[in-house]
């Protein structure tokens, strides 16, 4: 089980014989740790904000100015990603409520339950994701 579902108390999905892919129970259940995702960031940007405005001090050292800029520099980036994950988890709740979550946005295949416990927020089947790290690793040379 993904760790990210184990720190949330979230069993995998075990679909029943027959059952249809994308179902109202399978919505149900990603939808529950999409929110519980976004609940968790939400928390944790709020507590970097309180924390940061409690240590706002200023340093008369030179260095630990430098120091306490650097840290504020990597706090701030840090919460940006998960500022930005948030608004990926809403426009992925957006896909659920309009029945489209769990196809690949490339071939529309069935993204897999398998890789959705992982990565709740995956838009792209396992074969179009791999296809697309080759082509950003081309690019990039």
């Amino acid at each position: 089980m993904p760790e990210e579902l184990q720190s949330r108390n979230i069993t995998p999905y075990e679909p029943k014989a027959g059952e249809e892919y994308m179902g109202s129970a399978q919505l149900a259940h990603f939808r529950r740790i999409l929110e519980g995702m976004k609940l968790e960031l939400s928390r944790d940007i709020d507590r970097a904000v309180h924390t940061m405005q409690d240590d706002a001090t200023v340093f008369a050292d030179p260095n630990d100015r430098a120091s306490q800029e650097s840290d504020m520099t990597l706090e701030l980036r840090n919460r940006d990603r998960e500022r930005k994950l948030i608004k990926k988890i809403d426009e992925i709740i957006a896909k659920i409520d309009a029945d489209e979550y769990g196809y690949c946005e490339s071939c529309g295949i069935e993204i897999g339950l398998k890789r959705l416990e992982a990565r709740p927020t995956a838009t792209l089947c396992i074969d179009c994701k791999t296809l697309d790290e080759i082509r950003e690793k081309q690019m990039a040379k």
